[in-house]
């Protein structure tokens, strides 16, 4: 892994901006005045999934929450507080969970092992495994394993957003509003759709 100096992160930002504004010269000012992303992407903290960059959309495009394995928890007031503005305040259309295999999180959450803090965290996928314990074949591998338990993840956070009382509201307002479940694969860089729904939970 490249090391990086802060100094070249500063000089990374200014020759982005200057290429942006050669392509685009209205596009800063454009962005400055308003955003109106159709699509809120909830996602893994993992710096390997750059939403932005896998869906091909520009700043102002997408709106995004990111935390430790794509959770959406009922207690979690900054998730919850992210979806209601988009939902309220943005009017999006679309609600995408989207995890990823390899995740470091889910991995951590069935290996057994001591993790300090974020074991808190990651009791809410140890719950997710132990409610779909039918779902793992004794045998499957670790990989095989981690790798079903991301996708069930994704499918249990999603049916977390349909079944908040945000996403409840706004479908009684007659909001138009789809929430998506999807999957990311590192090692080639494609998206994979597990489930969507446009009215109640996944199934």
């Amino acid at each position: 892994m490249r090391s990086i100096t802060i100094d070249q992160l500063l000089q990374n930002n200014a020759r982005w901006a200057e290429r942006i504004k050669t392509a685009s010269p209205d596009f800063f000012a454009q962005l400055a005045r308003q955003q109106a992303p159709e699509y809120l992407w909830i996602g893994c903290s993992d710096s390997r999934v750059p939403a932005n960059d896998i869906v091909g959309l520009l700043p102002g495009e997408l709106f995004v929450h990111r935390n430790v394995a794509n959770l959406v928890v009922h207690t979690d007031l900054n998730c919850l507080s992210v979806i209601q503005y988009a939902v309220d305040v943005l009017k999006v259309k679309h609600i995408i969970v989207c995890g990823h295999y390899g995740c470091g999180g889910i991995k951590a959450a069935i290996d057994k092992k001591r993790h300090g803090l974020i074991e808190n965290w990651l009791r809410h996928i140890e719950d997710v495994y132990t409610k779909h314990e039918q779902e793992f074949d004794r045998q499957m591998n670790e990989e095989q394993r981690a790798d079903r338990l991301c996708e069930l993840n994704v499918l249990e956070q999603a049916n977390n957003v349909c079944r908040s009382t945000i996403v409840r509201d706004a479908r009684e307002r007659g909001h138009d509003l789809t929430v998506h479940g999807w999957i990311y694969r590192l090692d080639d860089g494609i998206l994979s759709v597990l489930a969507h729904a446009t009215n109640g939970e996944h199934r």
